[in-house]
């Protein structure tokens, strides 16, 4: 079984939300909308962290399949820019990272952020998503072969 280190998740986000004034929030969340984890630069700042990422996550996806309709490449980067703040989602593999910030704040160097983040990140939810329970000595008691048999022949019983 792989061990995964589930506080590399927030060692990325802690390093993306440092790296610019301006992000407020930073979440990720798989291609579904769940939310894996998140980090924010005030607890002050009130968010649905989850109704947030699944909305992004929707929001990427559905721009993705956009794309994928006309024919106009892979998706890199989904801004949403309101009066007082920004919304910037990309791919990370099987998830999406998602950064809110201020109005202000410098939009080359969050796609650059995210751009490298996403690719780290990517590395990370592989193992993390792609883990295999871990099986005990009573759970492995019959095989897959031989579950499959039993159950059959109950089957066959009635």
């Amino acid at each position: 079984m792989i061990k995964i280190d589930v506080k590399a998740f927030d060692k990325i986000l802690s390093r993306i939300i440092k790296s610019e004034p301006g992000i407020k929030k930073v979440i990720l969340a798989d291609r579904t909308g769940l939310t894996i984890a998140h980090v924010s630069k005030f607890s002050y700042y009130p968010v649905d962290v989850d109704g947030i990422g699944a909305i992004a996550s929707a929001v990427f996806c559905a721009s993705e399949e956009q794309g994928k309709s006309l024919d106009i490449g892979a998706l890199n980067i989904v801004t949403s820019e309101f009066d007082d703040g920004k919304i910037f989602a990309s791919s990370c593999g099987q998830g999406v990272l998602c950064i809110i910030t201020d109005k202000d704040v410098n939009i080359g160097m969050i796609r650059l952020v995210m751009k490298s983040a996403s690719s780290e990140l990517e590395g990370v939810l592989a193992e993390f998503l792609g883990e295999a329970p871990m099986l005990t000595d009573e759970d492995d008691v019959l095989g897959e072969d031989d579950e499959l048999k039993s159950a059959l022949g109950e089957l066959d019983k009635i």
